[in-house]
């Protein structure tokens, strides 16, 4: 029987990215900034900071500052990559309000807090991929795979 993490890995590898139309890209950006403005840390923006740990990013978090790694994901669907690096930070921050771990069960739980803001369906399918099926498949393969939004 095929896990959970394998079912969700493959809907990531085996699907066709998605087009996401010029009013989602717009939406999402606009929301995407709305969600960067309220959050009160000190950002840090870099290539190769990483964290160890969820225990480490609540600590700085907790110091009211977050390390965002500006690679963190797909930034095609945006004008500008800053905006990936912006929903990396509402991210981390969701697994802090939520104190859920990098564990399957605590992806969806951050995407959970994530997607309850979300301003339509469509901003929460470009999360749950960016987000839960990406996550998934990070645990199925070992490493990050190649960023792409798919709806499963």
């Amino acid at each position: 029987m095929k896990s959970k993490i394998e079912t969700l890995a493959k809907l990531y590898l085996e699907g066709k990215p998605a087009e996401i139309s010029t009013e989602t890209q717009s939406e999402l950006s606009d929301w995407l900034m709305g969600e960067f403005q309220q959050l009160s840390l000190n950002l840090l923006f870099c290539n190769d900071q990483r964290y160890n740990s969820p225990a480490e990013v609540f600590a700085d978090i907790e110091q009211d500052q977050l390390w965002i790694s500006t690679e963190a994901y797909d930034t095609s669907i945006y004008a500008n990559p800053f905006f990936g690096a912006v929903l990396a930070a509402i991210h981390d921050y969701d697994h802090y309000r939520s104190q859920s771990d990098w564990s399957l069960e605590g992806e969806i739980a951050a995407y959970r807090t994530t997607a309850n803001r979300a301003p339509s369906l469509e901003i929460q399918k470009i999360l749950y991929s960016q987000i839960v099926l990406r996550a998934a498949t990070h645990l199925y393969l070992g490493h990050q795979p190649e960023p792409k939004i798919v709806f499963s």
